[in-house]
């Protein structure tokens, strides 16, 4: 029989933007000295810097409340992510969080786990499944955002703005609804979650064309390799963003060889470092971050406290939103600091906190 609790939801203001490893990659942190306790699972879509940070939660919350996390990483893509999942099945965890790699086509797979487990999605929803609820943001807002800082970026270009998009994968709801919101914003439409527009044709209006979606199935030198391509396709091209966390460090990389930085707008998606730096430097106008610290530091106590009979699930709502914000040069060293704090990639000498001591210096952020 399932018990579940009622969560608090802390969030930081520390946005921190979906990646992919080895045959799959698990670790396993296990803070008890007292005998067996929960163990509770973190399923990501891939590996990349924005799956390390929401690692460092996840281990954090592990640490926080004594129970055991596996940390899982698939790097084959849904197969892998198949493969795990049905492991942790066998293995009988006491509650899997996962970020679906094709939930169109995993919901027999999921459902599957949620009969055997308690479920939760967290960076990209089931909402056909049987999951309990879904950790993270609106992707459709982030990508209504992301359009807002493209329009911010280009506002000086006279003409007509060209625009090519760059992300792992389409299948993910994630990727669906974050390149739609861009779209929708750029093209003057009423806000609606459900649209969405086919790639392979170009989309315009008066001011803005976008020339296409590029996919590349988190296979990063292809991702620069598109970017390259782009770029002798469309030499005048104004504006290249990336969806993923490192799509618009191999955006910046292609940039670089063509000796065309400066010359060509780009605007991203998550916080890696690659990213945040070119924002400092002015080779990125800005990203939209997520707060992968806390889709992992949430994720695993709401399935440990969970898994220790709190209080029920029900009493929760569907969906945890953990909102996404814009990082600019006005606010990126600021929240750069943030992310080292969170992750323990403070100054040296410095040591990690734990969530509580982060919740106490963050009080006020996390009321924006």
């Amino acid at each position: 029989m399932k018990r579940f609790f009622c969560l608090t939801l802390l969030i930081l203001a520390t946005a921190l933007t979906g990646c992919d490893s080895g045959d799959g990659q698990e670790t396993n942190t296990n803070n008890n000295t007292q005998g067996p306790r929960p163990t509770v699972a973190y399923v990501t879509n891939g590996v990349a810097s924005f799956w390390d940070i929401a690692q460092a939660g996840a281990e954090q919350a592990a640490a926080d409340l004594g129970v055991e996390v596996l940390v899982q990483m698939p790097i084959d893509g849904v197969q892998d992510q198949k493969r795990m999942l049905e492991d942790l099945i066998t293995r009988q965890v006491d509650g899997v969080a996962v970020s679906p790699i094709d939930s169109d086509n995993q919901l027999d797979l999921l459902n599957q786990v949620a009969a055997a487990t308690t479920l939760i999605t967290q960076d990209s929803d089931a909402a056909d499944s049987d999951r309990e609820l879904y950790i993270g943001m609106s992707n459709y807002d982030a990508g209504w955002m992301c359009g807002k800082l493209i329009e911010e970026a280009t506002q000086d270009v006279a003409g007509e703005v060209s625009i090519m998009i760059f992300v792992g994968r389409l299948e993910q709801v994630n990727a669906r609804q974050r390149r739609q919101g861009l779209i929708d914003y750029l093209m003057k439409r009423e806000k609606d979650d459900t649209r969405y527009d086919e790639p392979g044709a170009e989309i315009k209006n008066e001011r803005f064309v976008i020339l296409g979606t590029r996919t590349d199935d988190f296979d990063f030198n292809k991702c620069k390799s598109y970017a390259e391509d782009t770029l002798t396709a469309y030499p005048d091209i104004t504006c290249m963003v990336g969806l993923f966390a490192y799509n618009p460090p191999m955006i910046l990389e292609a940039l670089a060889s063509a000796d065309k930085l400066n010359e060509v707008h780009v605007v991203g998606f998550d916080e890696d470092e690659s990213t945040l730096q070119a924002i400092v430097d002015g080779t990125c106008y800005g990203t939209v971050v997520q707060n992968p610290y806390q889709y992992g530091y949430q994720s695993v106590k709401v399935l440990a406290e969970n898994a220790l009979g709190t209080t029920p699930i029900s009493s929760l709502d569907k969906f945890i939103d953990i909102p996404a914000r814009q990082i600019k040069r006005d606010n990126v060293e600021e929240f750069w600091a943030e992310l080292k704090k969170l992750t323990g990639k403070t100054d040296e000498g410095s040591e990690d906190q734990s969530e509580e001591e982060l919740e106490e210096e963050t009080a006020e952020d996390s009321a924006e």
